[in-house]
């Protein structure tokens, strides 16, 4: 199943290639796009992409809870639309997605259910596994966290989950056995991109320059809406994307030769041009010399980017370079609680109001023995994004109203509540005119990232036939 396509840029010859949607770009993304590429798109290949870091430690959590759950939050939402336009269209575009978080296994059997709810038949879904390796943790404990620089070992404790950002393998060799979806856990986000090109133009894997194109493209397509406009408009500057509430997802269309084109389903509502491109090209990318991925090293500096048209855009020159061998290893670990409250002021004085109020926390939590590791008062409206001094100072003096906002880290669950009876208490003890209280006790995961030796991860894959 492959497209065949000859852009303006390729007029002495017809080029070989294939159509890569993106249905996804967070794991809350909304649905319609991804529906709209399946039916209108004229894909191959619809790849979402649903997983961040935090999101996998947490579902992590949900599966320790529940060995059934653990994959997206709205899998099944999700699903339900994508296989009701799957079934409406007769589609035989593969699906490909991290969507599997923490459970790869159950989400597969879960899509496996709703695919037979709906009547489908003939359909190979395949589980890529092999990120997880919470039962190895112990062997990784002297390894120094990229974000600290302490041993792993400190959060020995305290870990949830321990996920690798795997490459390729595991999709490829689901695709190369029959596989029309694909779903995996902690896979690298381009490498979802990367491996259909790799199966459908049998690119070699040591092919550094085809690769880094390849994952030039994923990583493009990787965020749905931000390389169409979604993350983009600011009309203030003159960037501009029409009719945003409709935005459409992209479209890459991959030549063999590794050149490739973001486009979008023609009337959806965004844009697609240079800037859109070289914003997401950008995103998320410490070194553009050296950005590194399980399957390759890929050079940036000179890669082209052109209109070719309303809502199409080229790029090229992307160079490789050999994979280091290392891979990143996210440890999921309970790292504190946060007491959090808020409360708003409004009217002339509402500044003054609000500082009155938080110095009154301040004072409680001193008073009551309260326990906290960080305080921060946030006055949402002036300093909650700029410091106070520049929030004024833009402001103009003409708040209409403040809401502060109270945050402190503590080490236990009581500790945490406590800071919210603090904020509670200033309806009745603290300054005049305040109301919308919201209080809220969280428990904290962070991650520790550590770099591993790409030979202590084995890629498996199991398969499910409807």
């Amino acid at each position: 199943m492959k497209c065949f396509y000859s852009p303006h840029a390729f007029k002495e010859e017809e080029v070989r290639s294939i159509r890569v949607g993106t249905g996804a770009g967070t794991a809350m993304d909304i649905v319609d796009p991804a529906v709209e590429l399946l039916e209108k798109g004229n894909l191959d290949y619809l790849c979402f992409e649903c997983l961040a870091e935090r999101t996998l430690a947490l579902l992590n959590l949900e599966k320790l809870a529940d060995p059934t759950k653990g994959y997206n939050f709205i899998l099944e939402y999700r699903m339900n639309k994508i296989l009701e336009a799957y079934k409406k269209t007769g589609s035989k575009v593969k699906i490909i997605s991290n969507m599997g978080a923490a459970n790869p296994r159950a989400a597969v059997q879960k899509i496996a259910e709703i695919a037979k709810e709906k009547g489908l038949k003939n359909l190979k879904i395949a589980a890529v596994l092999g990120d997880d390796v919470l039962d190895k943790v112990n062997d990784f404990l002297d390894l120094t966290v990229m974000e600290t620089g302490v041993k792993l070992a400190v959060h020995k404790n305290d870990v949830v989950s321990a996920n690798v950002y795997i490459g390729t393998s595991g999709i490829l060799e689901a695709l190369k056995n029959g596989a029309d979806i694909i779903i995996a856990g902690r896979v690298a986000d381009p490498a979802l991109f990367l491996a259909p090109a790799i199966h459908e133009f049998g690119w070699k894997m040591d092919d550094w320059d085809r690769l880094a194109a390849g994952t030039v493209a994923g990583h493009l397509l990787e965020c749905s809406s931000y390389v169409t406009g979604g993350y983009f408009a600011d009309p203030e500057y003159g960037k501009v994307a029409e009719d945003l509430w409709k935005v459409g997802f992209p479209i890459g269309i991959i030549h063999e030769n590794g050149d490739l084109e973001i486009t979008k389903v023609e009337g959806s509502g965004g844009v697609v041009n240079t800037m859109t491109v070289k914003e997401q090209l950008t995103y998320e990318i410490n070194n553009p010399a050296e950005y590194l991925t399980p399957d390759c090293v890929v050079d940036m500096l000179n890669i082209e980017v052109a209109q070719l048209g309303k809502d199409r855009v080229s790029v090229k020159g992307a160079r490789g370079k050999p994979k280091t061998g290392k891979l990143k290893l996210n440890v999921g670990y309970r790292d504190c609680w946060i007491g959090e409250g808020e409360i708003i002021y409004a009217g002339p004085t509402c500044l003054s109001r609000a500082k009155i109020a938080a110095d009154f926390v301040k004072k409680r939590l001193e008073i009551s023995g309260v326990e906290y590791s960080e305080l921060r008062c946030d006055f949402i409206g002036l300093s909650a994004v700029f410091d106070e001094k520049l929030g004024e100072q833009w402001s103009g003096g003409k708040n209409a109203e403040i809401r502060l906002r109270v945050a402190a880290r503590t080490k236990d669950r009581e500790n945490a509540k406590a800071v919210c009876f603090e904020v509670e208490a200033l309806g009745m003890a603290g300054p005049a005119g305040s109301g919308g209280i919201r209080l809220l006790v969280r428990d904290i995961l962070s991650i520790a990232s550590v770099l591993v030796d790409q030979n202590v991860i084995k890629q498996t894959v199991e398969y499910v036939e409807v």
